[in-house]
């Protein structure tokens, strides 16, 4: 594993500033809760790569601790000098420099951490204002690699958050290596990693409820790196996602399908083209996930948006082209067709009775 220095250095040059909206989080925990209403009941949720005075995240789950009915609700920052970019909210959920607890030596250099018990929400009446008292600074920096966050992760059982984007890599194995629950956010892109694509491919982690279209729209604390500006909020716009290996029921839900000949007949994208053939490995080309025929029973290549619908009662996954494909019959990477690669295509097959 690279050392903290280099993934350090390797983070420097990213924007990983982008904040989480609150209906971003109601709205992917919302499935879960429908799904199975006790999935974080009696459990101790952690939520690093946070910031318990203004977080979107510690705001959700502090307001709908009862509802979940959490055991105890952990939320860490990372130290403000260590970032490349400081987010100025527009209103924070409490005004520390007025508390106790407010070291101005500390402030900048340490992270902090809000810890919170059913207790401490009967102590005063509304959740929020529970938020005031039940912070602190670490000892450190919030480094969720450093061995106080480290033992935090250990007393958790799900970890929750939005982690940096350059480090999705290091952080998915921090928590894997401690075998937790998860719930976070990546780059469309990232299920493509050497590091991630087998645990999807094994049906060890999965996309989350929300949509793949349309990307999602971040607050930016980056004021170069802005899409669109709402009532002086600045935006972004990232083809992200959420994966998980938390239960919802919309990974269960099979695809309606057309047959071989229906997909060549009315699907726009086969229409006068019909399905090709790889020229590198033994499958047809899918270009749409809509036109996945119900009747085919080989292998077919399909773009890394199908695992948005992916249902693993019904498809099996074979692999990724590039990790699946001998590297001498790869054309750029990749299948080809007619000597051109595609871009990166799943390779997949229907179940067959009797599969595990």
């Amino acid at each position: 594993m690279a050392s903290n220095n280099n993934l350090n250095l390797a983070a420097q040059g990213k924007n990983d500033e982008f904040y989480t909206q609150y209906d971003d989080i109601q709205n992917e925990l919302n499935c879960y809760y429908l799904y199975d209403k006790n999935f974080l009941r009696g459990k101790t949720v952690l939520l690093p790569c946070d910031d318990p005075q203004w977080s979107n995240f510690t705001k959700f789950f502090t307001m709908n601790f009862k509802l979940y009915g959490l055991k105890r609700l952990i939320s860490t920052s990372y130290a403000a000098e260590k970032k490349k970019f400081i987010y100025k909210p527009m209103r924070d959920l409490f005004d520390d420099k007025d508390l106790p607890q407010f070291d101005c030596s500390k402030d900048f250099s340490h992270g902090k951490i809000f810890q919170l018990e059913a207790a401490d929400l009967a102590a005063v009446n509304r959740p929020l204002d529970a938020l005031k008292d039940s912070w602190r600074y670490l000892d450190g920096d919030g480094d969720y690699r450093s061995a106080e966050v480290k033992a935090l992760r250990d007393e958790a059982d799900v970890i929750i958050t939005n982690p940096p984007f350059s480090m999705f890599r290091d952080f998915l194995k921090w928590i894997l290596d401690a075998g937790k629950q998860f719930l976070i956010i990546g780059n469309k892109n990232c299920v493509t990693y050497k590091e991630v694509f087998p645990l999807i491919m094994h049906n060890k982690i999965w996309s989350g409820a929300r949509p793949w279209t349309g990307g999602m729209w971040f607050v930016s604390a980056n004021a170069e790196c802005v899409d669109k500006v709402i009532d002086g909020q600045n935006f972004k716009n990232s083809p992200s996602i959420w994966l998980t290996n938390l239960e919802h029921g919309k990974r269960h839900e099979p695809l309606p399908l057309m047959t071989y000949e229906q997909c060549e007949k009315f699907h726009h994208k086969l229409r006068g083209v019909g399905f090709q053939r790889y020229d590198n490995y033994d499958a047809i080309e899918v270009p749409a996930t809509s036109a996945i025929p119900a009747d085919y029973q080989g292998v077919m290549g399909v773009p890394i948006t199908f695992l948005d619908k992916y249902c693993p009662e019904q498809f099996e996954i074979v692999g990724l082209d590039r990790y699946t494909v001998p590297k001498e019959f790869l054309v750029g990477g990749r299948v080809a067709i007619n000597g051109k690669p595609t871009y990166a295509r799943i390779l997949i097959r229907h179940r067959r009775r009797g599969d595990d």
